[in-house]
């Protein structure tokens, strides 16, 4: 019987998901699945691009580790492609290969002051909250006044981390440096702006509801905000979720505010339009145009122009994937192109043996159980295309670790995650905490090859 030798790169929910799935399709060959992941630990976003006060995403844990442990699925982590690996050298030793990047810059936001010291992308302070090995260690929280320009959950991540007690984080796997940071801030009072009504916003009801649980935060939104339009109300009659977040919405309008040391500000109808510097070029307000809705859906300027005073800001429009070497790329959109998980080239034909799923396949809309049907789509073509995969040269297990090794690549595998696990945990129990995150990628590295840790966890 034929083997089929695939190479995923990127050891996400996306890249592992695609794995499971082909693994357990029914098909005429057998089939050998490599990860390659530039993180020394798997898990991609669940990892690494969401908040770690969420204790339903163990249970994605959970099911991916099951996936890995298993067995039949090798890992390579801390290979970074392009770098240590290219897309010649998996055409050499596999039949195919399927892109699970995913989507961790941020988008832009063009307006005017968008660039003042102080404005930050989301994308970058998640991945400093949750212990990213490649950014820096440090945060600047200085702010008592911060804004949040975006309605969906990743808005909300950020909102909450920055609002919330950094004590109330403590149960969590947050490493040392992100708690002492977060309990350095001076924050009062967070301010989240979207253009559109509260019955369009992105938000899942979970996500708003846990704002409302944050222990001495104040929950404001504004009564102007809730004069709902026929669209609107029609909405909340027939949508279920938008009737949950109403519900959740109302509830806070009833609230006595005042107090708490902080307070987390919901603006609705808000288009910003400009941040305001100071003298040294740091931000000290926002400047954003009131809207109204359209009568079609969407909204409208008033023209009536209001100013929040602030120090910092995060923006939080959306993510974009980043351009692999050798691989096609749609600057635009931010994704492989693709139809149905099949890369296209500049002729929009099939590239053979190249596929996507995830977010740098669709772009980063969903959320992370979307990602199975998606991936499930992307395997059905691989499955089907298997007259034409690659052909290599040395489809050997063997030559891979060879390759690796001769370039002096220090890869980690499913034996080094689990000893990077363990440590985790270990250096939790300590405290009393499930886990204590390790940041520094050498020492992670150091962990997982069962060497003495060169640097100590902060």
């Amino acid at each position: 019987m034929p083997t089929l030798r695939l190479a995923i790169v990127g050891a996400g929910p996306a890249g592992i998901y695609a794995a499971d799935i082909l693994l357990r399709e029914a098909r005429g060959f057998d089939v050998s699945i490599d990860l390659f992941e530039q993180l020394p630990a798997p898990y991609g976003l669940v990892r690494y691009g969401v908040a770690p006060d969420h204790p339903r995403i163990k249970g994605i844990v959970n099911a991916l580790r099951d996936v890995l442990d298993r067995g039949d699925i090798r890992i390579f982590g801390n290979v970074r492609f392009g770098e240590d690996i290219t897309l010649d050298d998996l055409r050499k030793h596999y039949n195919a290969v399927v892109f699970s990047t995913g989507a961790i810059k941020d988008a832009d936001l063009d307006i005017p002051g968008i660039d003042l010291d102080g404005s930050y992308g989301a994308a970058d302070f998640v991945s400093w909250f949750d212990g990213h090995p490649d950014v820096p260690r440090t945060w600047p929280l200085t702010a008592e006044s911060v804004a949040v320009i975006g309605n969906g959950n990743v808005a909300l991540d950020v909102s909450r981390i920055l609002a919330k007690h950094a004590e109330d984080l403590l149960p969590t796997e947050i490493p040392a440096n992100v708690y002492e940071g977060l309990q350095a801030s001076p924050v009062t009072d967070v301010h989240v702006f979207g253009r559109r009504g509260p019955a369009q916003v992105k938000f899942t009801p979970l996500e708003l509801r846990e704002l409302g649980e944050l222990r001495d935060v104040d929950m404001v939104v504004y009564d102007e905000d809730f004069d709902h339009d026929e669209a609107s109300k029609l909405a909340i009659q027939t949508n279920k979720q938008v009737t949950v977040i109403d519900r959740v919405l109302q509830q806070w309008r009833t609230r006595e505010v005042g107090a708490a040391s902080r307070r987390l500000h919901l603006h609705f109808y808000a288009k910003p339009l400009e941040l305001l510097g100071d003298e040294d070029g740091k931000v000290r307000a926002i400047r954003y145009e009131r809207t109204r809705p359209d009568g079609q859906g969407g909204v409208e300027g008033t023209g009536e122009v209001r100013e929040v005073p602030i120090q910092a800001l995060y923006r939080a429009v959306g993510y974009v994937g980043s351009p692999l070497p050798g691989v096609p790329f749609d600057e635009r959109y931010g994704v492989i192109p693709n139809h149905e998980g099949q890369v296209l080239d500049a002729d929009a034909t099939p590239i053979p043996g190249v596929y996507a799923t995830g977010w740098i396949k669709r772009g980063p809309v969903g959320l992370i159980g979307h990602t199975k049907s998606d991936a499930m789509e992307t395997v059905q073509h691989l499955v089907t295309d298997q007259g034409s995969w690659w052909t290599p040269e040395d489809p050997s297990e063997a030559a891979i670790p060879a390759l690796l090794r001769e370039r002096g690549v220090e890869y980690t595998d499913l034996a080094g995650w689990h000893a990077l696990d363990e440590h985790e945990m270990a250096l939790g129990a300590t405290e009393g905490r499930a886990r204590i995150k390790v940041v520094p990628r050498d020492e992670m590295i150091d962990v997982s090859l069962r060497r003495s840790p060169a640097g100590s966890q902060a």
